[in-house]
């Protein structure tokens, strides 16, 4: 597998869903299309744009800018930064504004930002006037590859995370890797997390690529819309043979049942990003199913190198502030696990490795050893 040499015309990876359709366009500058993308897709709509305080500084003037070269009008509604957002009242404060914005069935929200922007104003468009189409313009590398594909939008509760929401595909997606550049070190690194899921649960080639080529990635050569594209290219697959999440669609959620207990049991915080949650979360995985004998310990080695190699936290006592405020007891994370949206009558599911590259869902998995291999982590 090997990426192009140099930065090329956008990259448009199509999610086949019938009438429901719809494109990812994945390239350097690609948020000044937005107005053309919007007008051809959509003549004679308005907008309101969804966003945080952070991206609005180094994004909105751009976005709106765009979307009036095409003549199309817009207005705009800012939040804070981060997961004290996707809540309630969060939800409340988009819903008001678009309201207010008199956003019609015909027009467009748009979802300008990260994952928790692009969950907020999904979960808002879908139950706006029952139902208001939007697109995604993901601003973080973790949404670009994940969160703003597959129409999943929600909000969090404070018993577990992601557990309002509601299926709702956007109608276009627009992926600027340019404006990755303006990340932090941190972010970048959290996305990632899932940049790497994709290759070990379902494609050992892309992660050995990664293995050889993941500093392209940080600095921005033509290997970020490589692993970009390849990344939607997997997920968008899977969403059309599974877009809601009742067979195969599950597995890309390996080391999300472990990351999300963790990002419920240090308070959805920036203590434990998510996309570091999701790292600790595969390597947990990867690392439990060596123990149930599924797959070698060289191969969950292999996992935790790659991913502790480009500097994302691998360990329970990588967490910020482990040993000084703690982290839940074993209970308590077996508690916030059975919250999980995979749970299915009380009984518990998780997406496990054969080998690298090759996840499968696990079913009704014993309980009482993954309290116990949680034990061994947490006193390591």
């Amino acid at each position: 597998m090997t990426a192009p040499l140099k930065h090329s015309d956008p990259i448009t990876v199509d999610v086949a869903l019938g009438d429901r359709a719809y494109d990812i366009v994945i390239g350097r500058d690609a948020l000044q299309t937005l107005g053309a993308r919007v007008a051809a897709l959509r003549p004679g709509v308005r907008t309101a744009i969804v966003t945080d305080r952070t991206v609005a500084k180094h994004w909105l003037e751009p976005a709106q800018a765009s979307l009036a070269a095409a003549g199309i009008p817009t207005s705009h509604v800012i939040v804070e930064e981060g997961e004290g957002s996707k809540t309630y009242a969060g939800l409340e404060k988009v819903s008001e504004a678009l309201i207010a914005a008199k956003i019609e069935r015909n027009d467009l929200v748009i979802a300008l930002g990260g994952g928790v922007v692009g969950d907020l104003a999904g979960f808002a468009a879908a139950i706006l006037r029952r139902g208001v189409d939007f697109v995604q313009v993901p601003t973080s590398l973790l949404a670009q590859v994940d969160s703003s594909v597959g129409g999943k939008t929600g909000i969090n509760s404070p018993q577990g995370k992601n557990l309002l929401g509601a299926f709702h595909q956007p109608v276009l997606v627009i992926a600027d890797t340019s404006v990755l550049d303006s990340l932090s070190p941190r972010q970048f690194r959290s996305g990632y997390a899932e940049v790497a899921k994709y290759g070990v649960l379902g494609d050992e080639a892309f992660f050995a690529w990664l293995e050889t080529n993941h500093s392209g990635i940080f600095s921005g050569s033509a290997a970020r819309e490589h692993a970009i594209a390849t990344s939607c290219r997997a997920k968008a697959a899977i969403v059309s043979r599974d877009e809601r999440e009742t067979g195969e669609r599950a597995l890309l959620n390996l080391g999300h049942t472990f990351g999300h207990a963790l990002e419920a049991a240090t308070g959805f915080s920036d203590r434990l990003f998510h996309g570091e949650g999701v790292a600790i979360g595969t390597v947990l995985a990867a690392e439990f199913s060596a123990s149930l004998g599924m797959i070698s310990p060289a191969d969950a080695a292999r996992v935790e190198c790659h991913l502790a190699s480009v500097g994302l936290p691998t360990r329970l006592q990588d967490i910020a502030g482990f040993t000084q405020e703690g982290l839940a007891d074993a209970d308590t994370l077996m508690a916030l696990m059975a919250q999980d949206k995979k749970v299915k009558r009380g009984k518990l599911t998780f997406i496990l490795l054969e080998a690298v590259g090759r996840a499968v869902i696990a079913n009704d998995v014993e309980p009482a050893s993954v309290h116990a291999f949680l034990q061994q982590k947490l006193s390591e």
